[in-house]
């Protein structure tokens, strides 16, 4: 199974901590040159401190902010004046939880650009970059929820299902030219947000941490939270080679907690 990266420019988006850190780390093992963005600059030094060289990979980060959509097409936009890009890793911060009906007008307008439109403006700067290699690999991280919504994730179940259309859709057109578009769904992965989740629910119900976590756990069939790295490594190998006939699925990595096929 050919799963190197060597030679392959990657970028990769919300990637200081979690999910999108693990899949820099991946990335970065299997031989791929790994550009991160995110806001905070200190910690994309200390990560890219962290990610293998051991291939001559060479990284580098772009400071930018998910909800500044004109600031994401900036930087996207520089950055492909001068480099080609293979992979591109759609990543940013799900939104705050709580009730639909509770939701404001402007929490639905602030995820949408955050997520569909963040993701729109950076494909589109990219894809012209991946046409001219001849390889493509875009990979959006969204949630069980495209397949089955959550209690309490009102704004969040609404913008997902969006991106998972978006994706389809983005899928369909590019195809033939050797870019794929998939999704990938994580459950409950042990990540701050996780953390944030469990707290605003506890506080909700008035009950302890320890009892929404517990119960949160009985819901999964294998019992337990899933790893960060447990998300890049399915990542890792939709970005390779071998991944080059899987195209516009959206894939749970869940430990089997999805209720449907």
């Amino acid at each position: 199974m050919n799963l190197s990266l060597k030679e392959k420019n990657a970028v990769v988006c919300g990637s200081t901590q979690g999910i999108g850190r693990a899949i820099a780390v991946e990335l970065a093992l299997l031989g791929a040159n790994c550009t991160l963005i995110a806001r905070n600059e200190e910690t994309l030094k200390k990560v890219i401190r962290d990610l293998d060289t051991s291939l001559d990979q060479k990284h580098s980060f772009l400071i930018a902010d998910f909800s500044k959509p004109d600031e994401v097409r900036a930087i996207i936009e520089e950055h492909v004046k001068h480099h080609g890009v293979h992979i591109l890793i759609n990543n940013t911060g799900g939104p705050p939880a709580g009730m639909i009906m509770d939701a404001k007008e402007e929490e639905f307008l602030k995820a949408f650009n955050q997520h569909l439109i963040c993701n729109h403006i950076l494909t589109t700067a990219v894809v012209p970059s991946m046409k001219k290699e001849g390889y493509g690999r875009i990979i959006n991280i969204i949630s069980t929820t495209v397949k089955i919504p959550l209690k309490n994730l009102g704004v969040s179940n609404t913008i997902r299902g969006a991106v998972a259309s978006w994706a389809k859709t983005m899928a369909n057109e590019l195809g033939q030219f050797n870019i794929t578009v998939n999704n990938l769904l994580p459950g409950n992965i042990s990540t701050q947000r996780l953390v944030s989740l469990i707290d605003t629910n506890a506080k909700k119900a008035n009950t302890g941490i320890d009892k929404i976590e517990q119960s949160m756990i009985n819901e999964i069939p294998m019992k337990r939270f899933g790893k960060p790295a447990e998300i890049a490594a399915v990542a890792a190998f939709l970005a390779s080679p071998a991944g080059s006939y899987v195209s516009g699925v959206s894939i749970p990595v869940d430990g089997g907690k999805t209720g449907s096929i």
